[in-house]
């Protein structure tokens, strides 16, 4: 059985792994220069409201980072990645902090970065598998290698879900404000930036007290980020 499996075995393994390394280095290649079509999430989610008995619905619009208000990019590093410019792809003092703080039962936040954010949504599935959280860290060393900060934060704004069938900053902006992402305002990007963790359940136009609250946290410190240029 062992010679068998070295013989046999070994060699299709190996092809095998050397496959998927060449298939995914070249598949987060060709997504530094071509946009993601559809991701799981939004598939998935779609499938969940006919389920349901609802319209079918995947609500986006491209945006090129160039149009994108400054306000929201600045707005996404101050909400979700304060250390987005200077990490490799993960913030070990978040994580720490965010490890603390669910230890102690405080508010579930994760230490994810925008990168990591990225990589899963683009390349993966959502879940809380050891598999999963493997794969996101491997993608993530990937488009932080392969990516520069400027399309990472690109792909990121545009794909992430803002809404019940919305994905992206332009189609949020339109549904929550009638105005393109072009043009928010430093409150409005803060607001779509806040409901992030929960954007099936938060509304940006009818702000709970904790939403309202932490948008005006994020619009006082916007001046403070700098972004890709």
């Amino acid at each position: 059985m062992g010679s068998y499996f070295k013989i046999k075995i070994l060699p299709i393994l190996g092809k095998v792994i050397i496959l998927f390394f060449v298939l995914t280095i070249l598949w987060v290649i060709a997504l530094r220069f071509t946009n993601p079509p559809i991701t799981y999430l939004m598939l998935k989610r779609g499938v969940e409201r006919k389920m349901m008995d609802k319209e079918w619905k995947i609500d986006r619009d491209w945006l090129d980072y160039a149009a994108i208000s400054a306000n929201l990019k600045r707005a996404a590093l101050a909400g979700e990645d304060a250390n987005f410019m200077t990490h490799n792809g993960f913030d070990k003092q978040a994580i720490m902090q965010a490890f603390e703080r669910n230890k102690v039962g405080k508010s579930l936040r994760g230490g994810s970065t925008i990168s990591q954010q990225t990589a899963k949504n683009v390349f993966l599935w959502p879940g809380r598998s050891w598999l999963r959280k493997g794969l996101e860290t491997y993608f993530t060393v990937l488009i932080e290698l392969f990516w520069s900060k400027k399309r990472i934060l690109e792909v990121y704004l545009n794909v992430i879900e803002t809404g019940q069938g919305v994905y992206g900053a332009e189609a949020a902006a339109q549904y929550y404000f009638k105005k393109s992402a072009k043009s928010l305002t430093k409150k409005e990007a803060a607001l779509i930036i806040v409901i992030l963790p929960s954007p099936q359940k938060w509304d940006a136009r009818r702000p709970s007290t904790y939403v309202n609250r932490r948008a005006n946290q994020i619009v006082r410190q916007l001046n403070y980020y700098k972004i890709p240029e």
